[in-house]
């Protein structure tokens, strides 16, 4: 088949087949990620029928780990990176280092041992790809529990470009060693390649501080005044995927590190939110196609030929890192919900294993058949994953019983209760944006009273120094709505964009009060519909009232000239 028809069918099959075996997996209400990594079997070389081309599929789904790092970066500053350094930075050393003594143990049982290091290291770090995925969809990033969970990624993907670049010296000595050659390893050469290393992150680092915090927001407010929202999207994407590559091209930091830096330099701009709203759709696209190589890697047949070496790894994915995550994120400061978070999410492995384990099969560090076990140690904890998050569900609002549990006040689970508000006959304002302001500024000019439901950090302190009250959170979460009494309001305005997350929310809300004047806005008829059939009263679309207010004033104009 042509290349780019390879490109294609890999593109066209890999989406196709995951959005089937998504909707089965959602049906059967269990982790979208299932279905998507399922996918990727079904199209891997080790199932009967159509192979994918692994090396295209590998190369979509970095763009997919770019996109989605630089979406991080935007809701996370430099100032929020430096306020838990003192936690993220001892603490992910000191899981990583734990862990990669574990596999190095695991390794010896196992009869590997020569290779013991390099496979503690890969069964050490968590997969940016699927714990982020994990905290957006719980929204959970922009809490001060979720900047630790990022801060942790941020440290082990800086520890991972460091293994990366000292592995090939080190690999080529221990295999001297190891077949008898006794050659010594010359740690001066290490020490040189490390420092060299951390030089280059270090002068990417402060490069991106000190111009790209500066050049970034420029570029992208210049786009923006020149009214096309197409550049100003392909402004974002190549601000994304350009400065990913050539951190890795000219100062070899991974691409996920470049593009989450990238994005944290726009992120105290006021277009961070645009951008972020302009990459999603991209992001979620190219997430997908990530989780489907990963499945392609998977053979299922090793299920049966190394049961005890695929238990073995599994257990010290799935309980010990998580064991050992949230005990070092307690030793240096976390809190217990920050911790317990953590451990959540750091029981899974993802792309650096697999980067590791490609690299080390290259230099003679490792065989295949190590690598298969860390591909199965992937496929399944990214499996289960989903199930250890309900833990701190679980957990926590029991905790918040007892007195003595050390729970943070702005950690609210999704089983916890929120405190319900004591305004009535009030209005319900749905998202603090630019429509949303505009709304409780008329608001607030009427005398209404005003609860407005707010999830990103910024915008919810913006909405607390504004008219009437404001809950921090996502008004689809059902707790949220039960807060905002809307048994005794009287309008709900739902002012948010997402006219998929705004159908959750209006349904939630005609559930709770049949008799309620909802209020929604929508950019497309197809988005009109669907709120309507969700229960809406009244949908506004901005280019119908912008028609309609010209042709008022066009006839105004008409009449005073007759």
């Amino acid at each position: 088949m042509p290349h780019a028809s390879s490109l294609i069918a890999t593109i066209v099959v890999g989406i196709g087949l995951a959005f089937i075996l998504g909707t089965i997996a959602n049906r059967l209400r269990i982790s979208l990620l299932v279905g998507y990594l399922l996918a990727g079997v079904a199209i891997g070389p080790y199932t009967p029928g159509f192979t994918a081309d692994q090396v295209l599929a590998q190369q979509l789904a970095d763009i997919g780990v770019i996109l989605l790092m630089f979406g991080v970066g935007l809701h996370f500053s430099f100032h929020d990176l430096m306020a838990i350094r003192a936690t993220v930075i001892p603490g992910a050393i000191a899981q990583v280092a734990a862990s990669t003594g574990l596999g190095w143990l695991l390794a010896w049982l196992l009869g590997a041992s020569p290779a013991g290091t390099l496979f503690g290291v890969a069964l050490s770090v968590a997969s940016t790809v699927v714990l982020m995925r994990a905290l957006q969809e719980r929204h959970l990033v922009d809490t001060e529990r979720g900047r630790v969970v990022v801060g942790w990624l941020i440290v082990q993907d800086m520890l991972m470009v460091i293994v990366l670049v000292l592995l090939p010296p080190l690999a080529a000595a221990l295999a001297q060693q190891g077949g008898g050659g006794g050659a010594a390893i010359d740690y001066g050469s290490l020490a040189a390649s490390l420092g060299i290393t951390l030089a280059k992150v270090a002068a990417f680092i402060g490069l991106m501080l000190l111009v790209g915090r500066r050049a970034i927001p420029m570029l992208l407010h210049y786009i923006a005044h020149t009214g096309s929202r197409e550049l100003f999207r392909l402004a974002v994407l190549s601000v994304a995927l350009g400065v990913a590559f050539v951190a890795a091209e000219l100062f070899e930091v991974s691409f996920a590190l470049g593009a989450f830096f990238a994005g944290m330099t726009l992120s105290e701009s006021e277009l961070s939110q645009a951008a972020a709203e302009e990459s999603l759709p991209f992001r979620d696209a190219f997430a997908v196609l990530f989780f489907v190589s990963v499945g392609m890697l998977f053979d299922p047949a090793i299920l049966l030929r190394d049961p005890v070496g695929i238990g073995g790894v599994v257990f010290l994915v799935v309980v010990a890192n998580p064991c050992l995550g949230f005990l070092a994120a307690r030793l240096f400061g976390a809190g217990f919900d920050a911790a317990l978070l953590l451990a959540a999410g750091i029981a899974q492995i993802g792309e650096f294993s697999f980067i590791l384990a490609d690299l080390g099969i290259r230099v003679g560090a490792l065989d295949e058949s190590v690598r298969h076990l860390v591909l199965a140690a992937s496929i399944l904890s990214i499996l289960v994953n989903p199930l250890f998050f309900a833990v701190p569900d679980w957990l926590l609002p029991r905790l918040r019983l007892h007195p003595s549990a050390a729970v943070a006040p702005d950690a609210v689970p999704s089983g916890a209760p929120l405190a319900p508000t004591r305004v009535t006959d009030h209005a319900v304002l749905i998202g603090y944006g630019r429509v949303g302001r505009l709304v409780a500024q008329g608001l607030a000019e009427r005398g209404w009273p005003i609860l407005v439901i707010e999830d990103a950090e910024d915008a919810f302190e913006r909405a607390k120094a504004g008219p009437g009250e404001a809950i921090q959170g996502n008004a689809a979460d059902d707790r949220v709505l039960a807060a905002a009494n809307l048994s005794n309001a009287r309008m709900l305005l739902v002012a948010i964009p997402n006219a998929f997350e705004a159908g959750q929310i209006v349904e939630q809300a005609r559930a709770a009060n049949p008799g309620l004047e909802i209020i929604a806005r929508a950019h497309f008829d197809a988005e009109v519909e669907h709120l309507m059939r969700h229960g809406a009263d009244t949908v506004i679309m901005g280019e119908r009232e912008i028609a309609r207010s010209m042709l008022e004033r066009a006839a105004r104009q008409v009449r005073g000239a007759s």
